[in-house]
C-alpha cells in the first residue's frame, strides 16, 4: 500500500550563505532546534576524512511531501516521486524492499512497524561544510528563515540528566545463535552459497527513551562518518553507521563495502598490531573480496562497459571503536540511466546479505529470528539533480514511541573459514556501543 502526499513540483529555493564560528557547537543547536518537527534527518560526518564527501553535516526538517510505502512496486513509486518533484528528497529504504524484485518474503516478527520505505521533500534545509553553512528554503516559507537562524544560534545546550538504565535482552541465545551459524555452514558446505551475513536482535519492550539524547551519546563514542538521526513522528532511528553504501556523483557511482572487523586497544602497539592482524587475516579478506565481485557484479548491471573499478581492496580504515576493512569500488553510467534504477539493481547491499545473493537472503530468512526492516537497509537523500548518497544502516537503535519498543541487531559475515564462537564474539564487540549507551555504563 502506497502513500503519496507531492504536489506538482513547485520546489524552487532560496538560498542563503551563512559563516558560523563554531561549526560543532552549532551542530548541537542545529539538532537540538530540529526537535521539534514532525520530521528530520541529521546527517553528520563527524569530522571523519573521507574522499567522498560533500558536507560535513545536514539537516532536512518538515515535510512538504512525501510518499510512504510498503515494498510492492517501491521502486516505481520512488521513480515517480523523484521525478515529479525534481527536489532534495531525504528517506530510506528497508532491507525488505527485496521483496519487490525477488521472490522473497519477510515473515519473522516485527514489532517496530517502520514502512518498507519513506522520503520526504523537506520545506528546510542547512547544509554545513567547515565553517560556511548553506541554507535553503523552499520559497512558500522563506519569511521564516532569519527568525529560524536566529531561534538556532540562541539555542541553550542544557545538560542531560543521568539517563534510567534500560534492560536489554537478547532475542536468541548464544545456544541458538552457535546452533543456527553451524546451520548456515551447512549451507555454505554444501555449495548452496559463499557467505551469508547473520543477523540477532537486542530488544526492550515498554520502555521510555530521549532518542535525540540516546543518539547523542551513541555518537559521542563512535564518531562514524554516516552517523544519523531521523524522526518520522514516533518513528526513530539513532544511527552512528561507518559505512556507505552507494552514491552517486554525476556519471560516477561509489560504493564502499564493509566487510572486516577488529577491536581497538588503548595500547598504541597492541591497537597497531591488531591493525595489522586484520589486513593479514585470510578469512576477513576472504569475506570482504566476495562482496567485492558481488558488488562489481551489481554495479555492472547499469554501468557504461568496462567502467567498473575497484579503486580500494581490504583497506584497513580506523573508527573510535574498531577498524573496519572496507573496499571502493566505482562505475561510470550512462544519462539516460535513472538514479532510481542504480538503487534497485544494487539493493539491498552484498555486505549485508552474501552471495549468490538471492540464495544468502532466501537463508537468512529462514534462520533469522527477526524482520530485518529498517536495520540493513539504506538512508539518505537525492540532490535535485538526481545524484544521491545513502548509508547502511548498521550501528544502529531503532525505537517505535508509540508502542514503546526498542531494538538493535548485529551480525557477522559467515563464510567456510567461520568458527561460530568467534562470530558470536564478534556481534557481542559490534553491540558494545549500543549495549553502553542503552545500560548507562
Amino acid at each position: 500500500m502506497c502513500t503519496f502526499e507531492f504536489l506538482k513540483n513547485i520546489s524552487l529555493r532560496t538560498s542563503v550563505i551563512k559563516t558560523i564560528s563554531s561549526p560543532t557547537h552549532f551542530k548541537t543547536q542545529l539538532l537540538n532546534w530540529a526537535s521539534q518537527f514532525r520530521e528530520i534527518i541529521f546527517l553528520d560526518s563527524n569530522e571523519y576524512p573521507q574522499d567522498y564527501s560533500s558536507y560535513d553535516c545536514i539537516l532536512a526538517v518538515d515535510a512538504f511531501t512525501s510518499i510512504k510505502t510498503d515494498f510492492h512496486n517501491a521502486f516505481d513509486d520512488l521513480n515517480q516521486y523523484q521525478q515529479s518533484t525534481k527536489d532534495w528528497l531525504f528517506g530510506y529504504l528497508s532491507y525488505d524492499l527485496k521483496n519487490t524484485h525477488h521472490d522473497l518474503v519477510s515473515n519473522n516478527n516485527d514489532e517496530l512497524f517502520f514502512a518498507d520505505m519513506y522520503f520526504f521533500q523537506p520545506k528546510k534545509i542547512f547544509l554545513l561544510k567547515g565553517n560556511t553553512l548553506e541554507i535553503e528554503y523552499l520559497m512558500m516559507c522563506d519569511d521564516e528563515l532569519t527568525h529560524d537562524f536566529e531561534a538556532i544560534t540562541e539555542t541553550l545546550i542544557v545538560e542531560e540528566l543521568p539517563s534510567k538504565k534500560i534492560q536489554i535482552e537478547q532475542r536468541i541465545s548464544k545456544e541458538k545463535y552457535l546452533e543456527n551459524v553451524t546451520k548456515m555452514l551447512d549451507y555454505i558446505n554444501k555449495g548452496d552459497i559463499y557467505e551469508a551475513n547473520f543477523c540477532m536482535e537486542y530488544f526492550s519492550r515498554n520502555v521510555q527513551i530521549n532518542p535525540l539524547e540516546t543518539y547523542q551519546k551513541l555518537t559521542e563514542i563512535s564518531k562514524t562518518p554516516f552517523a544519523t538521526f531521523f524522526k518520522n513522528n514516533n518513528h526513530f532511528l539513532m544511527s552512528a553507521s561507518p559505512e556507505r553504501f552507494l552514491r552517486k556523483q554525476g556519471n560516477k557511482i561509489i560504493s564502499q563495502p564493509i566487510k572486516g572487523t577488529a577491536k581497538r586497544f588503548f595500547d598504541a602497539k597492541e591497537d597497531e598490531n591488531a591493525k595489522l592482524n586484520l589486513a593479514l587475516n585470510a578469512k576477513e579478506r576472504s569475506e570482504n573480496i566476495m562482496i567485492v565481485d558481488l558488488v562489481r557484479n551489481d554495479l555492472s548491471q547499469t554501468a557504461n562497459k568496462g567502467t567498473v573499478v575497484v579503486e580500494e581492496l581490504c583497506k584497513i580504515y580506523k573508527f573510535k571503536q574498531v577498524h573496519q576493512m572496507i573496499s571502493t569500488i566505482t562505475s561510470k553510467v550512462s544519462d539516460t540511466i535513472s538514479p532510481i534504477e542504480i538503487l534497485k539493481t544494487t539493493f539491498p547491499m552484498g555486505s549485508m546479505t552474501g552471495a549468490p545473493k538471492l540464495s544468502a537472503m532466501k537463508i537468512i530468512e529462514e534462520l533469522e529470528d527477526t524482520k530485518r526492516g529498517l536495520y540493513s537497509g539504506a538512508l539518505g537523500y537525492f540532490l535535485p539533480d538526481g545524484d544521491f548518497d545513502f548509508n547502511v544502516v548498521i550501528r544502529s537503535i531503532l525505537y517505535n514511541n508509540d508502542n514503546k519498543y526498542l531494538s538493535f541487531s548485529v551480525g557477522s559475515a559467515i563464510t567456510s573459514l567461520s568458527i561460530p564462537e568467534n562470530e558470536y564474539e564478534e556481534c557481542q564487540l559490534k553491540a558494545k556501543a549500543m549495549l553502553n549507551v542503552l545500560e548507562n555504563k
